[in-house]
């Protein structure tokens, strides 16, 4: 159920920002301002789980970016939500190439996260994406699955529209999505129950192999 509401607010949100753009491209500088602290959020988490605690200024790097080529967008809400994520991610890892840093993955088996969840694993990610907590396990993701994470439910784009970013299929950032989401809804949970002292002697739990 939860998950009906949450695209018709997105659709909301989308449209709002669509004719935000469309003001700005007129030369309207308070749209532009309302496009940002709509698009902003969304992109700064994205960043962060690139480049950490760097996102900030390459958001900065990513805004001029975007204002200086704000007459070439053509596209909805939507699509400027795709397409200010192009370029943050562009700047991103010309950063990370400046650094000379790439995001690292771990070395979990990928068999562990191929069965299949019982609960929303979606809806409780997002519920808890907006905490720190959350973007520091997603870090730990490999970076194919970071990645799908962040663009699905930070910045709120569609399978297609992710996938563009990324260069890749849709089937293969879902699958990614999916499995990243899967193990992060895991390691959540495997946490709380840490914190409450509760160990779970049931089946292997994420990162254990047999």
């Amino acid at each position: 159920m939860g998950q009906g509401k949450e695209p018709r607010r997105q659709q909301a949100r989308d449209g709002e920002l669509g004719a935000a753009v469309a003001r700005a491209q007129d030369g309207d500088e308070s749209a532009f301002a309302v496009a940002y602290r709509i698009v902003q959020p969304g992109l700064l988490g994205y960043l962060r789980g690139l480049v950490g605690e760097d996102a900030e200024d390459v958001a900065s790097d990513a805004w001029l970016e975007i204002a200086r080529d704000l007459g070439r967008f053509k596209g909805d809400g939507a699509g400027f939500r795709g397409w200010t994520a192009t370029i943050a991610r562009h700047r991103a890892l010309d950063h990370l190439r400046r650094q000379r840093v790439r995001p690292r993955g771990t070395a979990l088996e990928q068999d562990v996260l191929d069965l299949p969840g019982p609960h929303s694993t979606y809806e409780q990610a997002l519920e808890a994406m907006s905490t720190e907590r959350a973007l520091a396990l997603l870090r730990g993701l490999p970076s194919d699955q970071a990645e799908a994470v962040l663009l699905r439910v930070v910045v709120g784009l569609d399978g297609p529209a992710a996938a563009r970013v990324l260069g890749k299929r849709p089937g293969a950032v879902r699958t990614a999505a999916y499995r990243g989401l899967k193990r992060l809804a895991r390691q959540l949970g495997a946490q709380d129950a840490a914190d409450a002292g509760v160990t779970d002697d049931g089946p292997s739990t994420l990162g254990e192999s047999k």
